[in-house]
């Protein structure tokens, strides 16, 4: 039985027995009639703060609790109703999930869950430890500690439409004798549901400083982020991610896992965006590419977290990520997950190594042509096959094609950093060529992970979806299949020029030299 530990921070709070019994019995409460801000039809909200510090001798805790009571003052502020428990036992927990899910039940709203405190991993299940909990072998967890799925069920069964969890841990053992391990089990997100870790897997957290008024490193920036107009909840955890790994040195790497379709801001005055306009589109793209040219060249990671932070869903945002990968690099080692895969392309892409492949009509089928795409050189975060035919970048951007094509910034092909399912990006560029220069747009997502079969093999490999559009009207679908430890493998093209022309074609491997 696999048994690991987590806990936000390491530093004791000294709690007299009569101040604990009255934090145990008082700290339980729902402010479910008055929250802050009015709630528009069919945006019930209502958010689960637990905050957990108070823990016997050794392992009490500094910051949950303020945590705790900064986030519930936080999401009260921003039109949730929270049901709050700090320094809870079982029973409260356990009381507090049926509260939270009675509260929900039948209305469709948004549920969430914030945790701060020791968790603990036993077979590949997260359980949030109550106070009164007493382990002294894997075997008393599922008794004393209270499953996370029990949470994530409740709003399943409330018939929610959007839920969000957010686990702000370190993953330590404070409990001796009953860890092989350290982290939470990372698991992908359900069906309308948005998860937030405070680090990456098998990677401790942060504590912060233990100070009477303090936060964890996370959940401080989380805070100031939450805060931020027009929260939409993508950029705010990016944002975070960001801050922590600057102030952390990229010793510390929050991780996120999503399922969500639509969009979801915190600040309930807001109203999901409208699409922009072209002209709109083109405005933003200026403005971002503006301040990307001043610095794309930089050998500062900071000049990257900058632009991160002021366009942090921009379609820039995944080149800036890249510099800030080559220029900072992480100092901690993500554990293998399950449905997920940080690629690795200087493996793939090494000096001599290549892919050929076979190219047909999309609509025929007939062959067309023969091609192998070899590396031919590396300089810094830049990978040339053929002789700088082409060129990409060591995280998925395309620099430069065959047929003369180049893209300032980077087009991204596909997703820095992990893949997952589900995963979704935006990426714009200039594209220039002999005779012609015109922005071309790509909206991207990792669909599935699946087997296929090519002229060199069954391998498993994700499906990457690429929706795209040019200035000069052409508009279609790339779908790509990209195995970890090969790169692409198949490709189908299918578009549709501005004079209503369509083409497209298919490509698959057929022959690999590892270099």
């Amino acid at each position: 039985m696999r048994i690991s530990m987590l806990h936000t921070n390491t530093k004791a709070l000294n709690f007299s027995q009569t101040a604990r019994s009255i934090a145990i019995g008082c700290s339980l409460f729902a402010s479910s009639l008055f929250p802050s801000i009015a709630q528009a039809p069919g945006d019930i909200r209502i958010a689960l703060v637990i905050g957990n510090a108070a823990y016997p001798g050794a392992a009490a805790l500094a910051n949950p609790g303020n945590d705790a009571k900064a986030m519930g003052e936080t999401l009260r502020s921003l039109g949730f109703t929270v049901v709050e428990a700090r320094d809870a036992s079982r029973a409260q927990i356990v009381q507090a999930i049926a509260t939270v899910q009675s509260n929900l039940k039948g209305k469709q709203g948004i549920g969430m869950l914030y945790y701060a405190g020791h968790g603990l991993q036993v077979d590949w299940r997260n359980y949030m430890v109550p106070i009164d909990a007493k382990l002294g072998k894997a075997a008393d967890v599922p008794e004393q500690a209270v499953d996370l799925s029990q949470v994530i069920d409740a709003f399943k069964a409330a018939g929610n439409r959007m839920n969000i969890v957010v686990l702000d841990a370190c993953r330590d053992n404070p409990f001796a004798g009953t860890a092989t391990g350290k982290g939470l089990a990372q698991l992908d997100a359900p069906p309308g549901t948005f998860l937030a870790y405070a680090t990456a897997p098998g990677n401790v957290a942060e504590d912060g400083e233990a100070k009477a008024d303090s936060n964890g490193l996370y959940t401080k920036y989380l805070l100031q982020e939450l805060k931020k107009p027009q929260a939409k909840i993508e950029d705010v955890f990016k944002r975070v991610r960001l801050n922590v790994r600057q102030q952390s040195q990229g010793r510390q790497i929050p991780w996120e896992s999503t399922s969500l379709e639509d969009d979801f801001f915190f600040n309930p005055g807001l109203k999901p965006t409208q699409k922009l306009s072209e002209s709109e589109k083109d405005k933003a793209f200026t403005a971002e590419k503006a301040d990307w040219d001043k610095i794309k060249d930089s050998k500062s990671a900071d000049d990257f977290y900058a632009f991160l932070q002021k366009y942090p869903n921009s379609n820039i945002s995944e080149a800036a990520t890249h510099r800030v990968n080559f220029l900072s690099k992480p100092q901690v080692a993500v554990a293998p997950v399950q449905g997920r895969d940080a690629v690795n392309y200087q493996a793939i892409w090494k000096l001599g190594a290549g892919s050929t492949f076979v190219r047909m009509d999309l609509l025929t089928k007939v062959q067309i042509l023969e091609r192998s795409a070899m590396v031919t050189h590396i300089e810094g975060d830049r990978v040339e096959f053929n002789q700088g035919q082409s060129v990409a970048t060591f995280s998925g951007g395309t620099i430069r094609i065959s047929t003369g094509s180049s893209f300032d910034p980077p087009i991204q092909t596909y997703p820095v950093g992990d893949f997952q399912i589900g995963q979704r990006w935006s990426s714009r560029s200039v594209e220039t060529n002999n005779n012609y220069r015109g922005w071309v747009e790509f909206e991207s997502r990792v669909l599935a992970y699946e087997t296929i079969t090519v002229r060199m093999g069954t391998y498993p490999a994700y499906r990457i979806e690429s929706k795209f559009n040019t200035q000069s009207g052409t508009r279609g679908t790339n779908t790509m299949w990209f195995n970890p430890g090969i790169g692409m493998i198949k490709f189908i093209r299918e578009s549709r020029r501005s004079n209503g022309q369509i083409d497209g074609y298919i490509e698959e491997i057929i022959a690999r030299k590892m270099g």
